[in-house]
Parts: structure tokens; sequence; C-alpha cells
């Protein structure tokens, strides 16, 4: 009789499993499934040691199923192609300082679909390890924020993958809320990570990848790409990044990048380049940062035009004689020139470095001065007379009027 009912149950090649059902556990139902089938998980809190995916099977949970690992172990590994885990809830993996234990992990993988799920307290929530074509997609991803990295795992973490597409999650207090390392032609879109406790994204030896539409919000440090080439960011927002030392982007030994139509608003400083060559960027904002663009004196050949910069307290600040960025044709709100011949180009240079700015370089102390007539004097001689700030460090031909905002 009951194995009567189990054939009724995977017939259509989908199989049910349920808390009162023949079928009581994940695994038992996963291996009760042929190759291309369907497991159905009804609502209900599974506790069952990690369950293993080795076909290419589809996981569908109704609203309700929880995969529960009682804080002692990961829960799911993907170790087939072509396997889709969707709407299901995971929790409490526990931590663990020796094992990058996750919650759902993809192992050597090819287009793995992980959708629509939740996790919650996980250590890791989403590791894929030497996949291709994996997505990533929808998920809500809380992880328990602790007051030691070490003790803390990612929202997602893509390790030695080609073609990830890591898209429209919310991933909030985690050590890094996405990493990518050793990867290659990722694409990261729509994203909205957030108060986690390192950065909101971190970007290692990943060349050839794209992120786009993201917003990276209030976390230790908003994004930092390093040892990478050619990569595109395009329309991100890096927001509300503060603290001593904090950015919204941190470009470190990159080449070949381009920043188009991002927003940077309100972090201690918008982007920071320190050993980025070749960068090219065009149509972003820098609003209300502390510092908007810090270039170090390892970055060369770049270009910066067409940007807006407004209510920075610093627009520009470089820490040597200066740079070989070309500044052409930004949009500054401390600009004071004319236009005389109504090209819409300012008629007099621009430099944006203040020298209050080089004296803070040397001096952090004298931010004290920020808002003092000693400093509004020395602004004022500055903008007459400019022999101390950077000769090569100038806008030629400052834009008249704000370009319009893209995002």
């Amino acid at each position: 009789m009951m194995l009567s009912l189990a054939v009724l149950l995977i017939a259509g090649d989908t199989t049910v499993v349920s808390p009162a059902g023949p079928y009581r556990t994940i695994a038992a139902a996963v291996a009760a499934t042929p190759a291309g089938g369907t497991v159905l998980v009804r609502s209900g809190r599974y506790r069952e040691p990690l369950i293993v995916l080795n076909r290419a099977v589809t996981i569908h949970g109704e609203h309700g199923a929880i995969i529960d690992g009682e804080g002692q172990h990961a829960l799911m590994v993907i170790r087939a192609d072509e396997v889709t885990v969707q709407g299901l809830t995971f929790t409490a993996t526990g931590g663990s300082f020796t094992e990058d234990r996750a919650a759902l992990r993809a192992e050597n993988a090819h287009h793995c679909r992980i959708l629509d799920n939740r996790f919650e307290e996980t250590f890791f929530a989403v590791y894929l390890a030497g996949t291709v074509a994996c997505e990533v997609g929808g998920n809500r991803i809380a992880g328990t924020m602790g007051r030691v990295e070490a003790a803390m795992g990612n929202g997602v973490h893509s390790w030695s993958s080609r073609e990830a597409d890591i898209h429209d999650n919310i991933i909030t207090g985690h050590r890094d809320g996405i990493y990518l390392e050793f990867n290659r032609l990722a694409n990261v879109r729509n994203n909205r990570s957030e108060h986690n406790y390192r950065y909101g994204m971190h970007f290692m030896y990943s060349d050839s990848s794209h992120y786009t539409g993201n917003t990276f919000a209030a976390n230790g440090g908003g994004v930092a790409v390093m040892y990478t080439k050619v990569v595109t960011m395009e329309r991100n927002t890096f927001a509300d990044n503060g603290g001593p030392t904090s950015y919204g982007l941190l470009l470190k030994e990159i080449a070949d990048a381009q920043l188009i139509g991002n927003l940077f608003r309100r972090n201690t400083t918008g982007l920071l380049a320190d050993g980025a060559d070749r960068v090219i960027a065009t149509g972003n904002r820098f609003e209300e940062n502390g510092w908007g663009l810090r270039l170090l004196g390892s970055t060369s050949g770049g270009t910066i035009s067409g940007n807006l910069f407004r209510r920075n307290s610093f627009d520009v600040a470089v820490n040597g004689a200066g740079t070989s960025t070309d500044f052409t044709g930004n949009w500054w709100e401390s600009y004071h020139g004319w236009d005389l011949d109504r090209d819409g180009r300012g008629d007099v240079p621009h430099h944006p470095v203040r020298l209050f700015a080089m004296l803070v370089e040397h001096a952090q102390a004298s931010l004290l001065l920020q808002r003092s007539l000693f400093v509004r004097l020395l602004d004022a001689a500055e903008r007459v007379l400019p022999v101390l700030t950077p000769a090569n460090v100038i806008d030629a031909r400052p834009l008249m009027r704000a370009p319009k905002e893209g995002v």
C-alpha cells in the first residue's frame, strides 16, 4: 500500500515532501525523483543532515518551507548541472572558524539557479565554487551581524566561477554582502547590499566583469574593486558609507575600468583610486561627500569628464605633486568663472584641488579650521593666484551648466 502511494506521489516527475507524508525528508524525496523532476516541499520545518543534490532536479518550496540547521551544520549542496532551488527558507547554520559553512553551496555546477529564497542567521548564505553560468536572484539574505570579522561569512560568495549572474538580492548583516574572487565575466545587477560589516561588495581578481544598478549603502565600506582589469561599473549608488577611513568605492591596483552614471553621496570619500590605470569616469555625480574624489600618486592615465561635483567638502584631493589623470568638461559647483563666447564652457580654467585640501592631506587635525575665516581667505587667494596647488590637476574647459542627472 505504501509503495503504491509513493508511486502516485512522484507521478508526473513531481515528488511531494511534507512533515506528515510518505516522504518526510527532502533528501528522501530527492533520492526518489528522476533527473529532470521536481521536489515540492510543503510548509513545515525540516531538520535533517546535509542535503546533497546530485542530479538535475528542481526543488520548489511552498510558503513556510524551512530548512533548519539548528546552529550545527551546512544545509544543502548542489553537485550537478541544471539544478534549481526556489522558494525555501534556510536558517541557523551556526558559525565556523574552520570551514566555509554555507546554507546553500554549489560545487562545479553548470547553470544552477538559486531564486527567491530566504536566508536567515546563516554563516555564508550562498557559496558558488567553480561554477559556470549560475544565477543567484531575488533572494532575501539577512545575517546576524557579529562583533568579530572572522566569525562572519559573506552573503553571496563566488569563488573561481565564470559567468555568475547575481541580481535583485537584498543582503544585510554579513561580513561582505557580495564577494567575488577569481571570477570572470560576472554580472552583478540591481542588488541592494547594506549594513554589512566590511564591504557592500568585495571584488578581487575578477576580470571582464560588469556591475550595474546596485545600491551599496551604510556598509563599513561601499565597494572595493581590487587587482582586476576591464570592469564596467554603471548606474550604481554608493551612499552613506562613513567612518575615518571609509569610502563609497575603492579602486586598488586595477586597469581599464569604466565608471558611468554612478552616484556617490554622503560618503567619507566618494571614490578613492590607488594604483588605478586608465580609468574612464563620465556622467557620475559626487554629492555631499567629505572628499568627492581622491587620487593617490600611483594612479595614472585616466579621464574624468562630464561629471558633477556638488556640496563636497573637498571635490578632489591628490597626495603628491599631481597626477596624469585628465580632467575635462566637468561641472563644479565651486567654479566662479565666466563664459563670454557662450559655448557652454568656462573661459578660465578651474583648479579643483583646494590648497586647504593639501594641508589636510599632511595634517588632518587642520580640519578643525574647515569653516574658519582663515580658510575662506586661503581659498580666495588660491583662486586669484593658484601657484601652490598642483598645476596639472586642472579642468581647462569646465561646464557652465550641470549635466542632466542620470541616476
